[in-house]
Order: structure tokens, then sequence, then C-alpha cells
């Protein structure tokens, strides 16, 4: 079968004003109402100063982008999604795309923190009304990462060079909870600059992400989770504070390395691995003594792959080795505690989602307006992850 058309010349429009394009949207906004998104809103954030009536019917403009970004908007035009055929007669309040931009515009700061309070209550209300994090109170994980999306133009706020060369990008850092039994959900997010070091402010996004997971039903063990750029005294100490435990990859600086190369052929094989540890291995040395850490140093090490095996010539005299270190206070036994710390990766899917949904783009030159989408995208993601949960046990994962 042939369209007898050319595509140049056939476009497809959705008018008809008796039906409804997304009618699943009914189940899971009457659900954000039940865990009182608007409620939240209205309560937590004044947009006072605002220009031209932006800050005027929160509620209502933040539920619109929820709702569109669930519809699967990815910029402020494709909001326009909630206007198309009768779902106007099934939602009321619905902003026009122009409202909604204007009101994404207006955004301070100050503003972006109060958005932030209402997607941690939000957060805990969804975790309350569905089972979102089931055995939150025997054990969960808290995942930190960073990504970097790349934006073009260059009146974009905040958009730099950083990690990529030639490549203008905004560095969104964010943090998700997890059980054993259930897939991630984001805890908390900070749209910063392009060149902003990964571990810029971390200390402080960790005490606030181990709160909000407490928040959120996270009252058994709480293990934090990270790569390298995170390995620093003030993350640990952060944990600490918060009664947490942490997991933390360290790299192959020069005094883990000491460490590493002293740990005696001894490890434990998993299939092409093995795996050792340090029972009490010192960390910041050179910092004061009452900001050093002692905690296991566990090490799994594998082939060194990189190099192409080599066809009738003399084979490796010695293997060469690739080695991973983390650091952590996990009290579990070693090889658990392994397996634990690269469960990690599970945070990688959250973001790899975020660039395929509502993060394809960043909409706005303003900074704060990206700021704002990337929370109300966060918002959105947990919604649709506690709506999976009541539906069926395949949508929960």
């Amino acid at each position: 079968m042939r369209s007898s058309h050319a595509a140049s010349a056939v476009s497809a429009a959705f008018d008809d004003s008796n039906l409804i394009a997304h009618a699943g949207l009914i189940p899971v906004m009457r659900l954000a109402e039940r865990c009182g998104l608007s409620r939240l809103v209205a309560a937590k954030m004044k947009l006072t100063g605002a220009r031209n009536g932006a800050g005027a019917a929160a509620d209502a403009k933040v539920t619109s982008i929820v709702a569109g970004m669930v519809a699967g908007a990815d910029s402020i035009d494709d909001l326009d999604v909630l206007r198309h055929g009768a779902t106007p007669a099934l939602f009321g309040g619905i902003r026009a795309p122009s409202t909604l931009g204007t009101f994404l515009r207006a955004f301070t700061h100050g503003h972006a923190l109060q958005l932030h309070a209402v997607h941690r209550a939000f957060l805990a209300a969804l975790a309350a009304h569905t089972p979102l994090l089931p055995g939150a109170r025997e054990k969960a994980f808290i995942d930190v990462d960073s990504t970097h999306k790349r934006v073009y133009g260059r009146a974009k706020q905040g958009a730099e060079y950083g990690r990529f060369k030639g490549i203008r990008t905004l560095h969104p850092l964010l943090a998700t909870v997890c059980t054993p039994h259930s897939r991630p959900v984001i805890a908390t997010v900070r749209m910063r600059r392009g060149k902003a070091a990964d571990s810029r402010g971390a200390p402080k996004f960790v005490s606030e992400t181990l709160a909000t997971a407490v928040e959120a039903g996270c009252t058994g063990m709480r293990i934090l989770r990270a790569d390298s750029q995170f390995y620093n005294a003030g993350v640990i100490a952060a944990c600490h504070r918060a009664g947490a435990h942490f997991s933390i990859t360290t790299g192959m600086n020069p005094s883990i390395k000491r460490a590493v190369l002293a740990v005696p052929e001894t490890g434990e094989l998993i299939f092409d691995a093995e795996v050792a540890e340090i029972p009490a291995h010192t960390a910041f040395t050179g910092r004061k003594k009452a900001e050093r850490v002692t905690a296991r140093l566990i090490v799994r090490r594998v082939r060194d792959l990189a190099k192409p095996a080599t066809v009738g010539e003399q084979g490796e005299l010695f293997p060469v080795w690739r080695y991973h270190p983390f650091f952590t206070d996990n009290p579990a036994p070693m090889i658990q505690a392994e397996r634990e710390h690269r469960h990690h990766a599970v945070v990688e899917q959250v973001i790899a989602d975020s660039k395929a949904s509502a993060l394809a783009h960043l909409p706005s030159g303003h900074f704060q307006a990206n700021a704002a989408w990337l929370t109300l995208w966060a918002m959105a993601y947990n919604l649709l992850r506690a709506a999976g949960t009541l539906a069926s046990a395949f949508h929960a994962n």
C-alpha cells in the first residue's frame, strides 16, 4: 500500500470538536487533584511583582503545564494540545501557550524555590496516596547525578561551553529515590549554568534530597549513591547529619590508587570481575581531623578489554586491569554492597526519559523559566509514575 499524495502536500490536524485525543489525562489529573496539586500551588506560590498579571491564577497555570507535559508537550507551543478537540469540555481553567510562556518568564530565583517546595509536598502526597515507594520504611536508595542539555542560540541565559567542547549547554542536577522494589522517582532538581562544576552546591543539595526522601516515607535505611564528582567531605558530612549511609565512587586519585594496589590478590570472583575491600580506609587525610572519614573501600576490577585481541601474536604477559573503587559505610556484605552501588546507574534511565520527553527542549531564553520548566517536568514525571503504580505492575515498572 502506498500513499497517493506527496508527503510535502499532506498535513494532518486534529480538529474535531467532539473527540478527545488524550482521554488518559482524566484519571491522571484526577490523581493530581486528589493529591492537592492546585491547593499546594495556591498555598506556597506567590508571584509578587509579576507584570501583565503573569502571577495570577498560578494554580491553573501550573496544572496546565503539568497536564501538557503528561500529554507529551516538550515546548511551550506544544502546550496547546490541551485545547484540541473536546479536551476543554473535560477540564476547566486551561490556559493558552502564550499565557503560560508569560507565566514562566515571570519567574525569579525565589519563585523557583517556591515551586521546589510545591514539588516536595506533591511527591509526599503522591507517596501517601499510591504505592509509589514500596518498602521505603525498610530501605531506600537516593541517587544523585548531573547531565548536560545542549541548547541553541547565544541569547539563552546560562548556556555556556562546559564539558563538551564547542557545545553550549545548560547543566541540570537531579536526585532520584527508589527502593529495592520500585522504580525511581525524582526527589530534587536544580538548573545550573553550562560550566558549573558537578559538585557545586552538592552538600546543600544532598541535605535537601535526604529530607525530601523522609517526607516521601523513606524512614528506614537510606543510602546515598553518587559518582566520583560527588566524592567530597561535604557530601559525606551531609549524609551523617541526616542519619543516612553513603556509597560514592572515588575515582583513581593518588591516595586511592595506593590503597587499591595494596589490596591482596584474594578478591571474590563474580563472573569476569573480582571484588575486594579494605575494611577501614581513611579518606580526606589532607583535611582537619574532624573532617576525615573512615569507612569501607570496596574495589571491583575487570580485565581491560579496550584493546582488540591479538591474532597470531604473543598474548599478554601480565593482565591489565580496570579498577572501580567506591567508598561506603553500607553495612551490607561486600558483594551485596557492590551490587547495590552499581545499581546507581538506574538514574541514567531517568535522565534518558527526560531528554525523550519534556526536556527534549529547554524552551525559553530566560534561565529561571527553564529552571521552572525542569521542576514542572519532575512533577509530571512523578505523577505518571504514581498513576502507573495504580494501573498495573507492568506500568509501575
